[in-house]
């Protein structure tokens, strides 16, 4: 057994001064720092470091790994455009993407803290490098096609890397399934891959409402997705409509990636059907998607998390980048308040969604921390969020299932 301890510990969204936790693979017990080491004497006790602030380990619940080799290829400042170049690129951006360079996109993630992530496999390529990692993995297997004369080819290839995630399942890997977004899959697969998802209550992941090109074909058949559809596809008409795809869900709470651009009655539905959304700032921003509309979520109790997305989208997969350019983003919003959120976001509401013992400091919750230092101890207690997430770019120390990493 250990004992660690910091100069504040987050727990239950406050930063407590004198703290400890006593663990092993999971908290054993978590108190006062004297009531802690005088129960528990005989256990290892961890050097408290100046100006630390011990948090459970973060969730990174949406990353793209396959695509882990751009930097300069993709075209990014339009969703269409960007889309264009994934195509042209996809095959040899996959096919030089090795398991050796997802494994090292994995240690950026473990050093911003994440011990935790949703990968969003569309390939497979990328499940030796989530079973070597030490991080636990939420293995989203993702369907996409929709080309009536290969449906049952692309269901059966799905349900066969499913299966291969399955065979990992003691590993950290976590078998889950993601469906690409509603323009993408055919209805007819999509409907059974969904009622696959809820006969065996595998977690689901969804892109939704991600451009506004998205919500004209959707809405309309209308808007620069027309003319993609139509030149790959010779596809005039969308095959689905927005309220079709989120009724898919129905019953079953799913985590939609994005919905940027979802109106108040989507927003709505969500609420209802107590679906989560997963906001990647950056992605956006370089897409030219736009804006998720986080106050909105508030109103309606839409828990959301913070992810990364791909490095097909982004410049880093680091965590603390992320959450920056989060604050950057929803400039109207009280930053110390957002901050608080945004903490949260990453920690206890994203271990929640993905239905893991995780994300909270808390007995018999999983000893996975994330250790901070701050610059110098801070003035006001009320703004050490904002002060982690200004001075951090990556964890002075590591800890899942009580072993140390970092």
């Amino acid at each position: 057994m250990k004992i660690i301890t910091a100069e504040y510990i987050y727990i239950d969204g406050e930063y407590l001064k004198e703290y400890a936790v006593a663990f092993e693979e999971k908290i054993i017990a978590v108190g006062r720092y004297q009531d802690i080491i005088e129960q528990y004497p005989e256990a290892q006790l961890m050097k408290q470091l100046p100006h630390s602030v011990l948090y459970p380990g973060f969730t990174n619940t949406h990353v793209h790994l396959e695509f882990s080799t751009n930097r300069t290829t993709l075209k990014y400042g339009d969703f269409i455009t960007w889309l264009y170049s994934v195509i042209e690129d996809r095959n040899h951006l996959s096919s030089i993407c090795t398991t050796e360079i997802m494994l090292e996109a994995c240690r950026e993630m473990l050093e911003s803290g994440i011990t935790t992530f949703g990968a969003i496999s569309s390939m497979g390529l990328d499940l030796d490098a989530c079973v070597e990692t030490p991080q636990r993995v939420v293995y989203f297997n993702e369907l996409i096609g929709h080309n009536p004369q290969k449906l049952d080819t692309l269901y059966s290839e799905f349900l066969h890397r499913y299966e291969s995630s399955t065979h990992y399942a003691g590993h950290n890997v976590i078998p889950a399934v993601a469906i690409h977004s509603p323009y993408s899959v055919h209805p007819s697969i999509r409907k059974k891959a969904v009622t696959f998802a809820k006969e065996n209550d595998l977690l689901i992941s969804a892109h939704f409402l991600e451009s506004e090109a998205e919500r004209q074909w959707l809405d309309h058949s209308k808007g620069d997705f027309k003319s993609f559809f139509e030149n790959f596809f010779d596809q005039s008409r969308a095959l689905t409509t927005i309220d079709e795809y989120l009724a898919e869900f129905d019953g079953h709470p799913t985590h939609f990636t994005h919905c940027v651009q979802a109106g108040e009655k989507e927003l709505k539905k969500i609420a209802e059907e107590n679906h989560t959304i997963a906001h990647c700032p950056r992605s956006n921003r370089y897409l030219g998607c736009g804006r998720l509309a986080i106050e909105k979520l508030d109103k309606l109790d839409i828990p959301f998390t913070v992810a990364t997305d791909g490095l097909s989208s982004n410049n880093s997969l680091n965590l603390f980048d992320e959450l920056r350019a989060a604050l950057m983003m929803h400039g109207d919003l009280e930053i110390s308040k957002l901050s608080r959120q945004l903490i949260n976001a990453v920690t206890r509401d994203a271990a929640k969604i993905l239905k893991l013992n995780a994300g909270t400091i808390r007995e018999g919750y999983k000893a996975d921390f994330a250790l901070i230092q701050l610059p110098e101890d801070p003035k006001q207690e009320d703004e050490i969020a904002l002060w982690t997430i200004l001075h951090t770019d990556k964890v002075s120390q590591l800890y899942i299932k009580g072993e140390q990493l970092i």
